[in-house]
């Protein structure tokens, strides 16, 4: 740190190291000191570049456009605390530039016959369907180690994370510049994550975020003057339940091949056979249903594998079960007072609250 840090930012700096070190600290023993460095190097970064928003709006060399995004993403903060009842803390209350387009690289990884993604663990965090890193070459590496192993593998740049609460999350240059309803989006759902998360249930804690992101954004929208952004927000919203619905069905449908009795070569082969046809199914779509609409398109461009289904499946399989739960709420204090109720309860009996089938291991 620079010597004109002060006594109490060194303090800070001390606890976030070790704040870092429960949270990510690999309990399942396959961490390296390379991989804690690089968490607790990254994580300090962000915190060291993050600003107050008026010291940024008062720098001449912030754009007009940053300072309107800045203005816009305070008043969203704002608004989700008082009219959301989400945390109202020092998150999103600070920006910092990191100079590339992603704070951290997920990279997901499956068995060459298996949809369940592989977990890494962490004290505090639970067991989680991914890995993160602060690098992109460092994901990369750790990815093709894996490709090594004969894993199915997939490497997802991320916008933005959450910390649950422990570390006030800055405003990122990864997103500032997003749409007003994907900055809506954004912001609502990573406050979520600081509600409710639960141990080693990322499809519970995703989907979960996921409902609140959209109840947040229609809330967002029902205010005056946000007419214009309506329409377009409900068309993307029919595009991204298509895309989710055609991903959902062919991850089902491998899930079912790879718990069938069939030889492993027929597997195989009726793996590579429904990816083909998934490609197939997108392009019908995006060319009638869609008219034309080639949003997607980067996104069945790179290789689809069991991990890169996985991937999606976490954010979206469970959602249907959080809309019906919220849209049955009489206000949102009462969502997350239900949301820490399921929270609570062993796993197979929280699926069965929320209408979903018992949890399988898959193979």
């Amino acid at each position: 740190m620079p010597d004109t840090a002060t006594r109490a930012e060194r303090r800070r700096h001390r606890g976030l190291v070790v704040g870092l070190a429960l949270l990510l600290g690999g309990c399942n023993g396959s961490f390296s000191p390379r991989y804690y460095w690089q968490a607790a190097h990254g994580q300090f970064e962000l915190w060291r570049l993050a600003r107050p928003l008026a010291a940024v709006d008062a720098d001449p060399s912030s754009t007009q456009t940053l300072r309107h995004k800045l203005a816009l993403a305070a008043e969203i903060r704002d608004w989700a605390s008082r009219e959301m009842a989400l945390p109202d803390n020092g998150s999103y209350r600070r920006y910092a530039d990191l100079g590339r387009p992603f704070v951290v690289w997920n990279v997901f990884a499956t068995e060459p016959l298996s949809i369940k993604p592989r977990q890494s663990c962490f004290p505090i965090a639970g067991c989680v369907s991914y890995r993160g890193f602060f690098a992109e070459v460092e994901a990369r590496r750790h990815a093709d180690a894996l490709a090594g192993e004969g894993l199915d593998v997939h490497v997802s740049g991320v916008p933005a994370y959450s910390t649950l609460g422990w570390f006030d999350d800055p405003l990122l240059n990864t997103f500032i510049h997003y749409p007003e309803t994907e900055l809506v989006r954004l912001i609502v759902h990573e406050l979520a994550h600081q509600i409710v998360y639960v141990r080693d249930d990322t499809e519970f804690n995703e989907s979960f975020a996921s409902a609140v992101e959209e109840e947040g954004v229609r809330r967002w929208l029902s205010r005056p003057g946000k007419e214009r952004l309506r329409d377009g927000f409900e068309r993307a919203q029919r595009l991204r339940s298509d895309f989710a619905a055609l991903v959902i069905r062919y991850r089902d449908a491998l899930e079912a091949l790879y718990r069938s009795d069939l030889a492993d070569s027929e597997k195989h082969a009726g793996k590579a056979r429904l990816l083909e046809e998934l490609g197939t199914d997108y392009r019908a779509l995006r060319d009638t249903r869609w008219a034309g609409f080639r949003g997607y398109d980067r996104w069945f461009a790179q290789d689809i594998n069991n991990a890169t289904l996985a991937s999606i499946g976490l954010y979206t399989a469970a959602r249907p079960a959080f809309t019906r739960l919220i849209a049955a709420s009489p206000d949102m204090p009462a969502v997350w007072a239900t949301m820490r109720e399921l929270a609570a309860l062993p796993r197979d009996e929280r699926r069965a609250r929320l209408g979903l089938p018992a949890f399988q291991e898959m193979p």
